[in-house]
């Protein structure tokens, strides 16, 4: 089993940090753009796609309206998605910083998949 590299991406939101959060680290906001449903109990996450496919995370980091980690329960002690608003303080442009985990191989795919579910994240704003 190949080791999983770090990746960063960003992505520009026309979206107020506030909002931007709820989408981030809400239950009821995660679940109109990361997956079809999510459930929060006992200090994890579940989250549920259409296909049937569930994985459970554990928020390891909160920052308000800054930052939200988390951590999936079945993935390697080192790995970890975070999600980051950041503000740029001169023009005041919100952009969303992904920090995501996987394989060189699949990196390129994980990518795509990221660039897809934040277009939908968009959408959803509005923005």
């Amino acid at each position: 089993m190949s080791e999983k590299k770090k990746f960063t991406i960003e992505y520009e939101i026309k979206s107020s940090p506030r909002i931007l959060y709820t989408f981030l680290s809400e239950p009821n906001g995660l679940s109109q753009w990361f997956a079809d449903d999510v459930n929060f109990r006992d200090q994890s996450y579940t989250f549920t796609w259409d296909d049937g496919e569930q994985q459970k995370a554990k928020l390891v980091t909160a920052k308000e309206n800054k930052l939200v980690r988390f951590k999936w329960v079945d993935d390697e002690p080192q790995c970890y998605f975070e999600m980051e608003i950041l503000q740029d303080e001169l023009t005041n442009d919100v952009a969303l910083g992904i920090t995501d985990f996987a394989t060189e191989d699949a990196i390129g795919e994980r990518k795509l998949i990221w660039d897809n579910q934040i277009q939908y994240l968009i959408s959803v704003l509005g923005a």
